[in-house]
């Protein structure tokens, strides 16, 4: 996915510019410290007070030049006007929440206000329309047949949470005035892999295969994630 993102900042905007990049939902702060290191200006908003403390340890540990460029705030997603004023942003990023926000059009449009003109969205998501493929690659059966006609489904930390189907997004991202310019998939052949499984030998061609396939028909589309980039008009 980082490489997907890197792809689409590449494509729109000239190189060497330090952008202004919000991550809503920033977790332990992987890209928001990957991205300060690119040289941007990095603000994560994170609600969770663990996640919180990791991404603050994490950005202890970087030189004093990347600590500067990293703004951490504590607080919802869903209020990211309460913080900033909009346009502020040339590049917003929601990686991995969505499927923990039961009606996600308010926290989308939020998302859009905080963008500058010709800014970049970039959204992962569950993939809707791929939630048989997990179970059925399992072997388990009623788990996939169930699959088939659901939005909702239990993630690995055994929580009730809801996936999203490309064309809604589409039409959502369309109606915030962000519509959709790329898309891509993430995790079409390693889905099943263990969260904690060691690192296989040949490690980039693995991830050269993810990306071929990340970004090609028919594969993309039942990836178990789906990466959605939108424009700001």
């Amino acid at each position: 996915m980082s490489r997907q993102l890197d792809e689409q900042i590449a494509g729109r905007f000239p190189v060497g510019q330090r952008l202004r990049v919000l991550d809503v939902g920033m977790g332990q702060g992987t890209q928001a410290l990957r991205l300060a290191r690119a040289g941007h200006q990095v603000t994560g908003v994170e609600q969770d007070a663990t996640m919180v403390a990791a991404a603050r340890e994490a950005l202890a540990g970087e030189p004093e030049g990347i600590r500067e460029r990293v703004r951490i705030v504590q607080g919802d997603g869903r209020d990211t006007g309460v913080h900033f004023l909009p346009g502020s942003f040339d590049v917003v990023l929601c990686h991995g929440v969505l499927m923990y926000v039961e009606e996600p059009d308010a926290l989308l449009a939020g998302l859009a206000r905080m963008l500058a003109p010709g800014g970049l969205l970039s959204l992962l998501v569950r993939n809707a329309d791929a939630l048989a493929m997990r179970p059925g690659l399992y072997g388990d059966w009623a788990g996939a047949l169930a699959s088939f006609d659901t939005v909702s489904y239990t993630n690995r930390l055994g929580l009730d949470v809801r996936a999203d189907r490309l064309e809604t997004l589409t039409g959502a991202l369309a109606g915030i005035g962000a519509p959709l310019h790329a898309w891509y998939g993430v995790r079409v052949f390693t889905d099943t892999a263990a969260d904690d499984a060691p690192a296989p030998a040949d490690v980039e061609t693995l991830l050269a295969v993810e990306e071929r396939a990340g970004r090609t028909d028919p594969y993309r589309s039942v990836a178990a994630l789906l990466h959605l980039c939108g424009v700001r008009g």
